[in-house]
């Protein structure tokens, strides 16, 4: 491995001046090889992903240029992961598109976005990855900005407005969101709510827009409160939808599978009828979605297939594709009994 950074930026020199050791032991420490011990070298490793100091090409290509491994990291509660069926589906797809070519996922869950961008850096100085899978883009993300300065391939999986030129699979929530409200209005009802997931998220501020625009467009009395994608949280305020005063709102859209069972629950607690009295529409399908009572109604797509178009973009990205947006799926509308099955004239 050279003792080079790329570009004229970081160099061993800078790194051992900012550990005050010698350049050889830094390059001991860099290249995995005896001379220091453990404490030193954990410091050297620790200064060197702060100085995002990364190997020269040639080095890459004498350290048998791919590691056949692509990383994920997720900057979420581990909770709330645990009983999440998206990003499961998501991975499983991923995984079956990469195991055709022998490349696999390295996944770490880390508790906030600056540790996610600290990994990027540490995986890009150790050649851990061959390129990382972004998730949860938020607008002028910054990870964005530190692939590309550091050189480590990326596909985006967002929006292709938030990605500045990055390889993108995205899905069409704008869409998703204005088919949710085209729906329900088109069963009768004229005021609607949305319990969104984390508003700091692109998607999530994206389906916000398109279901105000939608509702507005059609004479529809919309209301959008910020949530987290958790389930108390989603049974709290659900409990305020359905306690405010005047007249009801009598459909309500979740971010996930996950939230819309829980503000089922809140309903039924509440004695509000379920579909009779209130209508709610879920998104991303679970298998949680179809053994309750009602089977929850879903906006929509095959996960595992978009996550099998993100293994198969990340592969021909690797292989010298150039970067392109794909589109990985439209939610659509899966009807089930948390909706009605027909029209009704609208309340009042």
């Amino acid at each position: 491995m050279s003792d080079e950074g790329i570009s004229g930026r970081t160099t061993i020199v800078d790194i051992a001046k900012r550990a005050g050791v010698s350049t050889s032991a830094v390059s001991y420490a860099l290249n995995g090889k005896p001379g220091v011990s453990q404490r030193t070298r954990d410091r050297i490793l620790q200064i060197a992903s702060e100085l995002e100091w990364v190997p020269d090409a040639a080095a890459r290509t004498l350290s048998l240029s791919r590691t056949d491994t692509v990383g994920l990291v997720l900057a979420r509660d581990a909770r709330f992961l645990a009983s999440e069926g998206f990003f499961m589906e998501f991975i499983a797809g991923v995984e079956t598109e990469l195991s055709k070519t022998n490349r696999a996922m390295l996944l770490q869950v880390v508790s906030d976005p600056e540790r996610e961008l600290a990994t990027y850096r540490r995986w890009r100085s150790e050649l851990r990855v061959d390129g990382v899978v972004l998730v949860d883009l938020r607008r002028d993300d910054p990870r964005v900005e530190l692939v590309q300065r550091i050189g480590l391939p990326a596909v985006a999986v967002a929006d292709p407005s938030l990605t500045n030129g990055l390889m993108t699979v995205w899905t069409d929530d704008a869409t998703g969101a204005r088919g949710s409200v085209r729906h329900l209005h088109e069963m009768g009802h004229r005021s609607i709510a949305r319990i969104s997931g984390s508003p700091h998220l692109a998607h999530v501020a994206i389906r916000d827009a398109a279901f105000i625009d939608e509702c507005e467009a059609r004479g529809v009395r919309p209301l959008v409160l910020g949530g987290d994608f958790s389930g108390p949280t989603a049974e709290q305020l659900t409990r305020e939808v359905l306690s405010m005063q005047g007249a009801p709102y009598t459909a309500i859209v979740y971010d996930s599978g996950l939230t819309a069972v829980a503000g089922l629950t809140a309903a039924r607690q509440l004695g509000v009828s379920v579909p009779d009295d209130l209508n709610i529409i879920g998104w991303d399908d679970s298998p949680i979605c179809t053994v309750t009572n009602p089977p929850i109604s879903v906006m929509s797509y095959d996960v595992v297939s978009y996550g099998e178009t993100v293994g198969r973009v990340f592969t021909a990205l690797l292989d010298g594709a150039e970067p392109a947006a794909h589109v990985g799926g439209v939610p659509t509308l899966h009807r089930r009994g948390s909706t009605w099955s027909e029209p009704r004239p609208p309340a009042g």
